[in-house]
């Protein structure tokens, strides 16, 4: 088999990996039911997708992980703010204006 030829090959199967198992949820719909235990795992999905995105953007700084930076501290306050008021807008602007705040005093 030629490059070219196993190249588009691994392009394919590619594609079919990360298409089906998504599709099957699609095709499937109510004709299959997921175990309990599956179901109440994939509640916590989102989360921890999100998590896994935001965390090492928060904590690594220049490409070292820094605990104690600027992002952090408004990563808290905006946690906190979304914890104690079911206002959407608070932990925007409080995260932000910390961040913004340290930022500003530390030079």
């Amino acid at each position: 088999m030629n490059y070219d030829a196993s190249l588009w090959l691994i392009f394919i199967l590619i594609g079919l990996a990360t298409t089906l198992p998504r599709a099957s949820f699609i095709v499937l719909g109510n004709r299959v039911v997921l175990p309990s235990v599956l179901q109440r795992a994939l509640r916590y999905a989102p989360a921890a997708a999100l998590a896994a995105i935001v965390v090492p953007d928060v904590l690594v700084v220049g490409g070292t992980l820094e605990v104690f930076n600027p992002k952090l501290a408004g990563a808290i306050v905006a946690v906190a703010a979304a914890a104690l008021s079911r206002n959407p807008w608070l932990p925007f602007i409080g995260g932000m204006a910390a961040l913004l705040g340290i930022r500003y005093l530390s030079g």
